[in-house]
């Protein structure tokens, strides 16, 4: 039971609404597509009408995630910009995690956490928050989010709501609970009781935030459940075939186990004998109640319908593929090799696209993470350095053949230098990664790299 649901105990409702005295504004279609989502992704067990094996959402998540990641790399531009290298290293850390939730729920959260050691970023998946509130651009300004912790035999639940206003100062309010099962959150308790919330407070407002304090990781698709801002899973478009191919296997299994070879034997073949043991105890015998000499023994041995089955499930995983933006036969055909980012190229159409549309997609996180990070940091006073410029002060580059060929760039670039039409230092200050916005940016890159001009630029200053 979700943590969000409504829970009795004596009578009394504890869930986070009550608690805050809000509401959650995902819709009920949402709500149970969200769960359905879950569901199809972390389904292991069979149920009579639907047989998951084939875990096609896992495949699915998975396979984006590798090729998304495949060449990803992520440095800062400036040297001894250690704050910027630390915040990169953990976001490198959470990135496989943070892209799968995203694409399981639709959304989720990066949540910065700033300790002891330095900063380190927490996954908030979909399952644990809820929208309060948006504003008008759609974007979460009021959330709520729970987290769990077993001691004992007592479970404590952990109630977070973040909102922020018009100014861009965020509120943060916290709420302890403590309860003796896991299916109520029993009573307010003081943050105090467990040594790791102990430096939290009930209430702490950050000044100029402009935000939650949380980064959104949200899949780029549109909502095709119910037209609402709530992001949707990757692959909620195929949520339906999903389930159709979780039934034809069902059947599938059905038909060979109905389908097994039976022997037709009289029924007092099989009864019990007088040392108390069957006569024939094997269960491909079937006892049948008549005459032992015009029944004797038959072998039932109906025809299996395999290839219909697999023909329709090769169908249902193609319609997947489209449905889901996939590169024909990534799921249809068990021999389609995995490639990495530089081998897709622009024939594979749709994947190709999709693949870019999730590249954009954390990128964006992971700048935006780095802007948080950056205020936070002050607040917390664990950096002092000058403010952080996400679009200037990190390189994030994906390989060949997504965003961009890097390759054939630079080929561009030589030939545009030979041809009078670019400078030398912005051809070298790209390749090499260093900034190239300004003349001071283009020193720096003949200083270090075009040793040569610099001492012609420097003959002819004298």
């Amino acid at each position: 039971m979700s943590i969000f649901s409504a829970l009795f105990e004596q009578g009394k409702v504890y869930n986070f609404e009550q608690a805050f005295g809000v509401k959650d504004i995902t819709t009920d279609t949402m709500q149970a597509a969200i769960k359905d989502w879950a569901q199809l992704y972390y389904q292991t067990e069979p149920t009579q009408d639907e047989d998951p094996c084939q875990r096609i959402p896992v495949s699915v998540v998975a396979k984006l995630t590798k090729t998304t990641f495949s060449e990803y790399k992520a440095v800062p531009t400036k040297q001894g910009a250690e704050y910027i290298d630390a915040l990169l290293r953990e976001l490198d850390a959470v990135k496989v995690k943070a892209m799968q939730q995203a694409l399981i729920g639709g959304q989720c959260f990066l949540k910065p956490v700033f300790g002891r050691m330095g900063v380190t970023f927490a996954v908030v998946s979909r399952g644990s928050y809820i929208p309060l509130g948006r504003n008008e651009r759609d974007e979460i300004t009021d959330i709520g989010m729970a987290e769990r912790t077993v001691e004992g035999r007592s479970y404590y639940t952990l109630l977070e709501r973040r909102r922020v206003d018009t100014k861009g100062d965020l509120t943060i309010e916290t709420k302890l609970y403590r309860s003796e099962t896991a299916q109520i959150l029993g009573y307010e308790t003081s943050l105090g009781a467990l040594e790791k919330y102990a430096d939290l407070v009930p209430e702490l407002v950050l000044p100029g935030i402009g935000s939650i304090g949380l980064i959104p990781v949200r899949a780029p698709q549109e909502n095709t459940v119910d037209g609402s801002p709530d992001a949707v899973s990757v692959y909620a478009p195929a949520a339906g075939l999903i389930h159709n191919i979780n039934r034809n296997e069902a059947q599938l299994n059905r038909e060979f186990e109905n389908g097994r070879s039976r022997i037709v034997a009289s029924a007092d073949l099989l009864r019990t004998g007088s040392d108390g043991k069957k006569r024939l105890t094997d269960d491909l015998f079937v006892g049948l109640d008549d005459d032992p000499d015009a029944v004797g023994m038959t072998i039932f041995s109906p025809a299996l319908r395999e290839q219909s089955f697999l023909a329709r499930k090769t169908e249902y995983l193609r319609n997947a593929e489209s449905l889901i933006g996939l590169k024909r036969g990534l799921l249809s055909e068990v021999e389609a090799a995995e490639r990495t980012a530089t081998e897709i190229t622009s024939s594979a159409g749709d994947y190709n696209l999709t693949i870019i549309d999730f590249q954009h997609m954390w990128e964006t996180a992971a700048r935006e993470a780095l802007r948080v990070c950056g205020v936070l940091g002050r607040m917390y006073k664990i950096y002092s350095g000058p403010d952080i410029d996400p679009a200037k002060d990190v390189v994030i580059s994906w390989g060949n053949g997504i965003l961009y060929d890097e390759d054939q760039t630079w080929s561009d670039y030589k030939d545009m230098v030979a041809r009078g039409l670019l400078k030398p230092e912005i051809a070298v200050g790209w390749y090499f990664d260093m900034p190239i916005e300004t003349e001071a940016d283009l020193k720096k890159v003949r200083e270090k790299y075009m040793p040569e001009i610099q001492a012609m630029e420097g003959a002819g200053d004298e």
